[in-house]
C-alpha cells in the first residue's frame, strides 16, 4: 500500500466515523456463510474506493473478521488483504477494466495453492451500498455503478445512514485451484464472475426499476388481453367502448399500486420505533436463503401466513432491514380507507376485490397487472388464506392468486418463480379479543381511520415476534414434476386454463400450507398456552407448568418437527417467567406454592396461541392419549392406530410428515417419551406409568378435542350412512355445540363449519365415502370404534346420546315423509 493511499484512508476515518452509519447484511455473516476465521480471508470489492475500504474496516472488525488494511501473510510474504475488481470512474472518464494488480494478487494466491495442498484462502466479496433507491423507469444504467469523488462524497452526505455492507458465500481458493487450475485465465475469469455477482447483488438489494404509473396503464391498455375484454364488455352491454376504456382505467387506478422509496426508507425508522416499543425482540429466521433466491435473480412470491393486520408492515419491515426489496403486496380492498389507502398503496400494495367472479373485465385487468409485475421482476407477496385467521390455524387456501401465478408463468416468463412460505407468529395478537367476539357472532367491525387510531391507544409491550422463512417451492420444478406437458401451454395472451391447472393448484396450495407450519416458532406463551388449557381447570402450579413445557421442549429438540421450525433456547423456568411477564394469567399463591391459570375470558383467548403450534405436537398427543385411554399398546399397535387417524389431522392441521415415514416418526416419539420417563417399553410392548401420569394426560388432553370432532362425525356416520355432506356437516356441527356447553369446551374451532368441511373432504378421499357419497360402513365402524376408545367417559357418553337422538329425529322425518 503507497504512503500517499494510507494517509488518505487515515483522514478519512474520522468525517465517515460520523457520516456514515453502516449496517451488516447478515448482522451475523460468519455463522450465515460458515466463514472459518482460522483460515485466511481476501476480502474482493467492486470497485475502488478508499471510502468503501474505509467503511468496510469500522463494520469487519465489530463483527471480528480480519482487518482489511492489515496485510495477510502467508508463508513468511506478505499480500494485501483486499482486492478491487474494476477501476473506479473519475472525472475525466471512465476506467472499468480489471486493475492489473488484482489480477497479479488472484494469480499469486492461486500459484501458493499449487505449492501448499493445505493452503485455502477465503475470498469475502463484499458489496458496499450507498443508498438502496431504485433507478425510475426508462432510465438505462448497470445495476452497480462506480462513482466518481465528487459523487461520492454526495453519496455519503445524503446516503452515509443508509449505507449497507453486503456480505457475499465465500469462495475458496483451493476448490478454484482444485477444481479449474491456477493459470492467469483463472484468475481473469474469477474476475468476471465477480463483477456479474456484485451487479447482482444491487438488483437484490434495489429491485428493478421503479415503473411509472401512467406509463404502466398505457402499456396494459395495449395488452390484446383487455383490448379484447374491453372490446366484449362493450359488446354484451351494448355500451360505448370508450365508456368501458374509462372503465378499465378506474379499475387500474383502483388497483394499482404506486411505490415509493422515499416512503419505504421513511416508513423503515417508524416502523423500527414501533417494533421497539411494542416488541420485545423480533426474531427472523432462515432469511438468508431468501437473500440467495434473490441474487440469483428469481421472481420471489412470498406466501405468508395472516394472522393480524401487523403482517403486511412487519414482512415489509423484515425484508427491507435484511437487505431486500419489500413486495408489492395484494391487499384487500377493505384497506383502501383514507388515510391508510394511500399510505399502503406508496408503500406497494395494490388492491384487490373480495370476488370478482362473473366480471371478466375486472379479472382480465388484475392478471394483466399482475403479470406485468412478474415480467418487470418485482417480488409479489399475497396472503393465500384470503383473510385473517380468527382461530390462529391455518386456514384452507384460496388458490386464486396462485393460478393466476402459474398463468403468468403460461406466458412465458424467463426468469425462475419460486415461492416462499412465511410463517409470522406473536405472542400478542392486537385483534385477538375482536377475532372471539366474531367467532361468538358479532359483526365484523368495518375498517376505517377510527379503527387505527383505536388501535394505536392500545399499544403496549406484546412481548417477541417471529418471522421464519420457510422452505422455498421452486415453482418450474414443481410443474416439471406434477405436469411435465406445462411448458406445451404457453401463451402469450395468458387466457390459457389447462386441464391439469386445478388440481396441480389444489395440491400445490396444501404443499405451501404444510411449508408455512413446518416453518412455524413455538415461544413461552405458546407453550404455557398450551398446557394451561390441557388441565380441566385452566390451571396449574407453577412447578406442574414449568414440568409440562420442558416436556414439551424435550419432544421438540429430541425430535424435530421439521429443518425450518423454530424453538427457544431458554430453559422451561426462565420461559414460564418471560409468559407470567405478558399480564395474561392469574397467579395465586398458597402454603404450598404458586398456581397459575386463566380466567374464562382469557381461557378462550389463549386457545388462539395454541392454536399456532397444535400442529408440531398433534403425533405425540395422539400417542399419548392412546396410551392414557388403554394404558398398554405394542409398538405395532400404537403405528397402525395412528396410521388411521393421520390423515384427518394430516388435512386439518397441514402436517407434513410422509406416509412412509410416519411409523419411524411414531417410534421416534414413543423412545422419547420414554425418555422422559413418562411410559415404559418392555419387548415392544408400550405401558403407561400410573406414577408419573400428569404430565402425559395433559399432553394427550392436547388433542382430545380434535378427536372428539372426528368421533361425532364418524358415529353420525355409521348410525346414519345415508346422511349427505350438507346434513353431516351441520348435525355435527350441532352435536359438537351441544358437547362443548356440557363440558365447558371453549375453543372456537371446535364447532367450525369450515373444520367439519375439510373433514367430508379427507372421507372422501381416504374412501369412506364412494364417489356416490355412500359409506363404507366396516371402514368407518372401526374408525368410529378406536375413536370411541380415545375418548373420556363422559364425553364418550354425551357424544353417544346425542348421535342416538340425531337418529331418532332423522327415522321420525323419513316416517313422515313416507
Amino acid at each position: 500500500m503507497s504512503s500517499g493511499r494510507s494517509l488518505s484512508r487515515s483522514l478519512l476515518k474520522l468525517p465517515l466515523s460520523v457520516l456514515v452509519k453502516g449496517t451488516a447484511i447478515p448482522s451475523n455473516p460468519i455463522e450465515d456463510h460458515s466463514i472459518d476465521v482460522n483460515k485466511p480471508i481476501v476480502y474482493a470489492l467492486p470497485y475502488r474506493s478508499s471510502v468503501d475500504l474505509v467503511s468496510l474496516q469500522k463494520q469487519v472488525i465489530a463483527l471480528g473478521l480480519p482487518d482489511p488494511l492489515e496485510p495477510l501473510i502467508i508463508n513468511g510474504k506478505s499480500f494485501s488483504r483486499f482486492v478491487f475488481i474494476s477501476s473506479r470512474e473519475t472525472v475525466l472518464g471512465n476506467d472499468n477494466d480489471v486493475p492489473s494488480e488484482s489480477i497479479a494478487l488472484f494469480s499469486e494466491l492461486l500459484a501458493l495453492h499449487k505449492e501448499d495442498s493445505e493452503l485455502d484462502i477465503q475470498i469475502l466479496p463484499i458489496t458496499v451500498l450507498w443508498g438502496r433507491k431504485p433507478e425510475k423507469e426508462g432510465k438505462q444504467t448497470n445495476y452497480l455503478q462506480s462513482l466518481n469523488g465528487p459523487q461520492k462524497a454526495k453519496a455519503v452526505l445524503l446516503a452515509g445512514r443508509d449505507c449497507l455492507i453486503r456480505f457475499s458465500p465465500v469462495v475458496s481458493l483451493r476448490y478454484m485451484a482444485d477444481s479449474h487450475g491456477t493459470d492467469a485465465s483463472i484468475a481473469h475469469k474469477l474476475a468476471r464472475v465477480a463483477r456479474i455477482h456484485f451487479s447482482r447483488q444491487k438488483l437484490a438489494a434495489s429491485g428493478p426499476s421503479l415503473p411509472n404509473r401512467q406509463a404502466l396503464f398505457k402499456r396494459l391498455m395495449k395488452s390484446k388481453a383487455i383490448e379484447k375484454a374491453i372490446a366484449d364488455e362493450a359488446l354484451a352491454k351494448d355500451i360505448p367502448i370508450e365508456k368501458v376504456r374509462k372503465e378499465a382505467q378506474d379499475i387500474m387506478d383502483e388497483i394499482a399500486a404506486d411505490f415509493s422509496y422515499s416512503l419505504i426508507k421513511n416508513g423503515s425508522r417508524v416502523l423500527g420505533w414501533l417494533w421497539n416499543r411494542i416488541y420485545q425482540g423480533l426474531n427472523i429466521n432462515n432469511a438468508a436463503t431468501v437473500r440467495r433466491l434473490a441474487q440469483d435473480g428469481h421472481e420471489i412470491v412470498y406466501l405468508p401466513c395472516h394472522r393480524s393486520h401487523m403482517d403486511y408492515l412487519l414482512l415489509s419491515y423484515v425484508l427491507y432491514q435484511e437487505g431486500m426489496v419489500p413486495p408489492h403486496i395484494a391487499a384487500g380492498i377493505n384497506l383502501n380507507f383514507f388515510p391508510a389507502g394511500p399510505i399502503f398503496r406508496r408503500g406497494g400494495a395494490f388492491f384487490i376485490r373480495r370476488s370478482f367472479k362473473g366480471n371478466r373485465l375486472y379479472s382480465t385487468i388484475f392478471r394483466e397487472y399482475l403479470a406485468e409485475l412478474f415480467t418487470k421482476g418485482y417480488s409479489v407477496e399475497y396472503f393465500s388464506e384470503g383473510g385473517r385467521s380468527r382461530t390462529g390455524r391455518l386456514l384452507q387456501a384460496k388458490t386464486g392468486m396462485l393460478a393466476m401465478t402459474i398463468q403468468a408463468m403460461l406466458r412465458g416468463l424467463n426468469r425462475p418463480v419460486t415461492l416462499v412460505p412465511v410463517y409470522i407468529g406473536y405472542e400478542h395478537v392486537m385483534e385477538v379479543g375482536t377475532y372471539a367476539k366474531e367467532l361468538r357472532g358479532s359483526r365484523k367491525e368495518k375498517e376505517n381511520a377510527s379503527l387505527v387510531l383505536r388501535t394505536i391507544r392500545k399499544l403496549r409491550n406484546f412481548g417477541q415476534g417471529y418471522v421464519n422463512f420457510g422452505e422455498p417451492i421452486p415453482l418450474n420444478q414443481y410443474l416439471n414434476e406434477h405436469a411435465p406437458e406445462w411448458t406445451k401451454d404457453i401463451d402469450p395472451m395468458g387466457a390459457t386454463k389447462p386441464q391439469w391447472l386445478t388440481p396441480v393448484v389444489n395440491d400445490l396450495a396444501t404443499k405451501m400450507m404444510s411449508h408455512i407450519n413446518d416453518a412455524a416458532a413455538a415461544n413461552a406463551l405458546t407453550l404455557c398456552a398450551t398446557a394451561l388449557l390441557a388441565s380441566r381447570q385452566r390451571a396449574l402450579s407453577r412447578d406442574s407448568l414449568v414440568k409440562q413445557v420442558d416436556c414439551y421442549l424435550s419432544l421438540l429438540k429430541q425430535v424435530p418437527y421439521s429443518s425450518s421450525f423454530t424453538m427457544p433456547n431458554e430453559e422451561a423456568e426462565v420461559l414460564v417467567k418471560h409468559a407470567e411477564s405478558l399480564d395474561k394469567f392469574v397467579i395465586e399463591a398458597d402454603s404450598m406454592g404458586e398456581i397459575v391459570s386463566l380466567d374464562r375470558n382469557q381461557s378462550i383467548l389463549m386457545t388462539y396461541y395454541r392454536n399456532n403450534i397444535i400442529h408440531l405436537f398433534a403425533i405425540p398427543a395422539l400417542i399419548a392419549q392412546m396410551l392414557v385411554r388403554r394404558q398398554q399398546l405394542s409398538l405395532a399397535q400404537i403405528q397402525a392406530n395412528v396410521a388411521l387417524i393421520y390423515p384427518f389431522l394430516k388435512q386439518e392441521l397441514f402436517l407434513s410428515i410422509a406416509d412412509d415415514k410416519l411409523d419411524q416418526t411414531v417410534e421416534a416419539y414413543v423412545h422419547e417419551l420414554a425418555r422422559q420417563g413418562l411410559i415404559t417399553i418392555e419387548d415392544q410392548q408400550v405401558k403407561f406409568i400410573q406414577s408419573n401420569s400428569q404430565v402425559l394426560v395433559l399432553l394427550g388432553r392436547t388433542i382430545s378435542e380434535t378427536l372428539q370432532r372426528y368421533s361425532i362425525t364418524l358415529n353420525l356416520l355409521v348410525a346414519i350412512p345415508e346422511l349427505g355432506k350438507t346434513d353431516l356437516e351441520i348435525k355435527s356441527q350441532d352435536i359438537a355445540q351441544r358437547l362443548g356447553r356440557l363440558h365447558g369446551i371453549n375453543a372456537p374451532e371446535f364447532f367450525d363449519k369450515g373444520v367439519f368441511s375439510a373433514m367430508f373432504s379427507t372421507l372422501k378421499q381416504q374412501e369412506y365415502l364412494d364417489s356416490e357419497g355412500d359409506c363404507d360402513i366396516e371402514k368407518a365402524t372401526t374408525l368410529a370404534e378406536l375413536l370411541y376408545s380415545l375418548l373420556y367417559p363422559e364425553v364418550r357418553l354425551t357424544i353417544k346420546e346425542s348421535v342416538c337422538q340425531a337418529t331418532e329425529m332423522c327415522e321420525e322425518v323419513c316416517d313422515c315423509a313416507e
